[in-house]
């Protein structure tokens, strides 16, 4: 999927945007709230390849889903697209949110780790403030979104950052180029609060600081050094992760982990055409998988190409 905006004007009282998968490149748990909550510190990015969103006016509210993964998309209020539009005409009363119609493609696997209803929730929230036209940039819809779940705010700003808290406090990384990403998921959805559940330990050390300088060999060296804590535990659940990563170590990965709770796994690629290529190899060996070869958003300034 080649994206290049996050949102287009499809016509009057329309938009279309991207919700962008979110890799946790390291993640790292340091506590737990006595609510339960857990604490965590994690550098994100965010892809080019993601779902899509539609958005219209229409006589009456209505939701709809396509691609791959739509089967696995609960087409109730339980869908965290629905509850973002619920979140925001509360927010907004229902005199200036008239009925819409929402088309979502789910091109992400479900319950994979990489923010999948998360984002097609900021998309849900960015495009209705638009279509109904609501003066609510990113800063008055990141705590409706953290109503809905930690990870929204996160997918609201969708550029490279490190989240703390319980992934609501963020801080944009500065001059952080795009990455030649490839992400693998062989099939498994992986329950995030079991992952959590699993834990043998919750007050793991921070992350280290970040290199001064950001590119594909310093990253690759920092990595080495960060973990993702919910690995372990999701591996024993699932052991097609841990093929997963050998099928991006053995296609050349620079660095191979998975993100999040699992079971989606990024390989790590000095450029856009090398991880393309690496991504046919696993492909033609692994057809049933969830492969895709992509970039990461560069910040602001950064370099967008690999």
């Amino acid at each position: 999927m080649s994206q290049t905006t996050d949102t287009a004007d499809t016509g009057i009282g329309s938009r279309t945007l991207h919700a962008h998968a979110k890799i946790n490149l390291a993640l790292h748990v340091t506590g737990r709230r006595p609510d339960g909550y857990h604490l965590i510190e994690s550098l994100a990015v965010f892809t080019r390849f993601g779902d899509r969103v539609e958005i219209a006016l229409a006589d009456s509210d209505d939701f709809t889903v396509s691609g791959r993964y739509a089967p696995a998309v609960p087409l109730d209020v339980s869908n965290l697209v629905l509850k973002a539009r619920d979140a925001l005409r509360h927010a907004a009363g229902p005199d200036d949110t008239p009925p819409v119609s929402i088309k979502l493609e789910k091109n992400l696997p479900v319950a994979s780790g990489v923010g999948g209803g998360s984002s097609d929730a900021a998309a849900v929230l960015r495009g209705l403030a638009q279509v109904w036209g609501l003066n609510m940039g990113d800063a008055k819809l990141a705590p409706i979104g953290l109503s809905l779940g930690a990870d929204v705010p996160m997918c609201l700003a969708a550029k490279p950052l490190v989240a703390r808290g319980i992934g609501d406090e963020l801080s944009v990384v500065p001059d952080f180029s795009a990455l030649g990403l490839v992400l693998v998921n062989p099939g498994t959805p992986v329950s995030t609060a079991d992952v959590f559940a699993a834990l043998s330990r919750r007050d793991n050390e921070p992350l280290p600081p970040m290199p001064r300088s950001i590119d594909f060999h310093s990253l690759r060296n920092w990595l080495e050094i960060t973990r993702n804590d919910l690995q372990t535990a999701a591996m024993a659940m699932q052991p097609a992760i841990g093929r997963a990563i050998s099928w991006l170590d053995k296609a050349g990965s620079g660095f191979s982990r998975m993100s999040g709770s699992g079971a989606t796994c990024f390989g790590l690629f000095e450029t856009g055409n090398v991880a393309k290529r690496a991504a046919a190899e696993i492909r033609a060996r692994q057809p049933d998988w969830f492969v895709a070869a992509t970039r990461s958003i560069a910040s602001e300034g950064a370099d967008a190409q690999t």
